[in-house]
Order: C-alpha cells, then structure tokens, then sequence
C-alpha cells in the first residue's frame, strides 16, 4: 500500500526537492508506484516554484534532454495558471466548447462514498479523504467516471475534489476537470477497467467499465452512477488574535498561496498569514488542508495569522509599502504585487491548447540548451 506522507518542514521540502530523477519520472509517473515527486503541494501552496524545482534538478546534473518530459509536466502547471490569469473568474465557467451530454449538476453517490466497486478507483478517493493527496491518474479516471460515464456537469465535482486537496490550486483543478469533460480540450477523456488496471497495478474485471472506448462512448448512465446527490462545503477557519504590527515597517502578505520562506526574506518587515472569510466563503476547503496551510506558513520567521478580510488589517492605511506575490484569487490586495517565480515567463497570455503554449515554451528551452551546450564546449 502507498502512504501518502507531506512533511511540512522546508528542510525536508528542499530533500524531497533534491530526490527527483526527471528520467525515472518521465518512464514511470502515470503508473500509481511510478517515481512521483509528491512535490504538487507545495508548488500549489507557493513554498517552491517550478522554476525552482527545475534548478535544483539542473545541479543535480540533469540535462534538458534528459527532463524534457519533467519540464513538460511542469509548464503543464504554468499554463493553467496563465488561462486563470486572462480568464479571471471565467475559469469557473466552460472555456472553450460548452459542455454536452449533461444529464445533472450532481455528486454521483457512490463516487462521493468511495464505493464505485472501482477497487482502484475506491482505495484513491478513501486515501484522498484521508491524506489530502491523489495520484493524477486517478484524478483523471475519477472525472472521466462522473463527467463522461456519469454524466454529471464538471463544477460540482471540481470543487468536491478542491476541497479535500493539500495541492488544490484553482486553475489546476479547475483547467483539469475541464481537459477531462472536454470544454478545455478538443475531445472528452475516456479510460476503461484496461486501462486502470495497467496504470494501477490491478486485475479487477467485471465492473462498468470493463469494455471498449467505443462502447463507453455510447452507453447509457450505469446503474451504479445513477443515484445523485447535491453536496455543500464548509471551511472552518481558525481563530486568531489580533496581530502585533509596526506601521513604520513595510507589510508582506503571505496567503494559501504564496507560503514561499525566502521570498523577501533579508527586509524587515511586518508578515502577515491572511485567510479571508470571503475567498473560502466562494472556495471551501477542508479543516486538513487549513491545518497544511497553517503548518506550511511556520517555516517563515516572524509570521502572524490574520484571519479576516484584507481591509481589516490593522493599520492596513499607514504602512510604508504592501507587498504580496500576483494571483488572480487575490487582485484586491492593496499595493505591490511581486511576480510569480515562473519557469517561462516570457510565455504569457491564454492559449486555446497546451501544445500551442509548449511550443512558445519550446523556443525558450533550446535557446536555454544551446546556451548551455555553448558554456561546455568553453
């Protein structure tokens, strides 16, 4: 069995950092043993960036030949947050074909429960409950079962999953369930019982989907999804008490995030942890991942909890600076926003396709090889 395990300490973060082998990763990620970094945690929660990630691996000797599909998985990331960014909240809503085939906007029951009779399906979700994390593959398989087998509009689901991920990263998330319910791709994701029991080392037989991708993509409902349910989410936010601050100093404001311990680490300033009510009020989450957040936000010195609204800030008026890092959830903060630690960012913009944004990506990363090739033969 797979143990799920999420140090929050930044020493241990940097060692799981330092262990990825992008060669291993690219021969074996979609298989549920394969040689996964675990690292979407703390990507999603702004402790390491991607391109920070990509330099570690690049001093451990790995070459850009050797990472390309590495690299590939990580600009995957970048994209979606880019489509947030253009998009705003329009990410919410379907992005470029209108979702069809739509039977409800419900919660398949048994999937809700974890008792699809999927056995592979049914140990992820029990784990995801329990640990706050779920192998990509599994996420993709779960929302092909509810939105192309079951027939169900993607939103519910989407924030059904957000809510119990340690990574739940809105564009990620969101884009994802759109890429698999085909109104952010140019076709619907299907997998059958084959093909999860490839992926998940599993010979189950017999279930709904023991049959071809032709036939799945004409099959009624199965019974087992037919039963539905609406579902609500609540987040249960600490209290805090009211933070000791010196107006004379600048104020950083750090949220779910942006929990980075070295972003303008050498300045003496006041540090601020903010969760508003209203961002959690319209994205819930649960009591696990607030815990992750709260643990995450220790590795930086001097940190207080704020929660409350970003207005209520004591003093939020007479501060010399405000700094937070851009994100779209957070366009309201006041002052300065610094940019994101992107892996490509002369890459912007949205883009209808992932393929159209890795080839912008693509020019950037062979001027980068030949670069380097250049300083070798020096």
């Amino acid at each position: 069995m797979i143990a799920y395990n999420f140090p929050a300490n930044y020493d241990l973060i940097l060692e799981r950092v330092n262990k990825v082998n992008p060669i291993k990763y690219a021969q074996s990620r979609n298989f549920l043993d394969g040689s996964v970094t675990y690292l979407s945690p703390y990507i999603s929660r702004g402790v390491i960036s991607t391109k920070q990630v990509w330099e570690i691996a690049q001093s451990n000797g790995f070459t850009i030949s050797q990472s390309e599909k590495f690299i590939q998985e990580l600009a995957w990331r970048e994209y979606f947050q880019r489509a947030w960014q253009i998009l705003e909240d329009d990410i919410f809503d379907d992005i470029r074909h209108n979702y069809t085939g739509i039977n409800h906007a419900r919660m398949p029951l048994v999937v809700a429960n974890a008792v699809t009779g999927i056995n592979a399906i049914d140990d992820a979700l029990k784990k995801l409950f329990r640990t706050g994390y779920i192998h990509n593959h599994l996420r993709m398989y779960t929302a092909s079962i509810v939105c192309n087998i079951g027939k169900a509009h993607w939103q519910l689901p989407s924030q059904w999953m957000y809510y119990h991920l340690l990574d739940g990263d809105l564009a990620s998330n969101t884009c994802s369930w759109q890429w698999v319910a085909g109104t952010f791709s140019s076709k619907k994701y299907y997998c059958n019982q084959e093909n999860i029991n490839r992926y998940t080392l599993t010979n189950q037989q017999n279930t709904f989907l023991n049959c071809s991708y032709e036939d799945l993509q004409k099959m009624d409902i199965p019974d087992p999804l037919k039963e539905t349910i609406n579902i609500s989410f609540e987040t249960k936010l600490p209290g805090s008490k009211i933070p000791e601050l010196d107006s004379t100093l600048p104020l950083l404001i750090y949220n779910s995030y942006n929990l980075d311990p070295l972003w303008r680490k050498d300045i003496r300033a006041n540090r601020i942890l903010l969760l508003e009510p209203s961002h959690y009020n319209s994205h819930p989450v649960s009591e696990k991942v607030i815990d992750f957040i709260l643990q995450l936000g220790k590795n930086i010195d001097g940190i207080q909890l704020f929660v409350g609204e970003v207005n209520e800030i004591p003093y939020i008026n007479q501060f010399p600076a405000i700094y937070s890092k851009e994100n779209p959830a957070f366009k309201h903060y006041p002052g300065t926003k610094d940019e994101r630690d992107w892996l490509f960012p002369e890459v912007k913009g949205f883009y209808n396709s992932f393929y159209s944004f890795w080839k912008k990506c693509e020019k950037y990363l062979k001027k980068e090889k030949f670069h380097l090739q250049g300083l070798i033969r020096a």
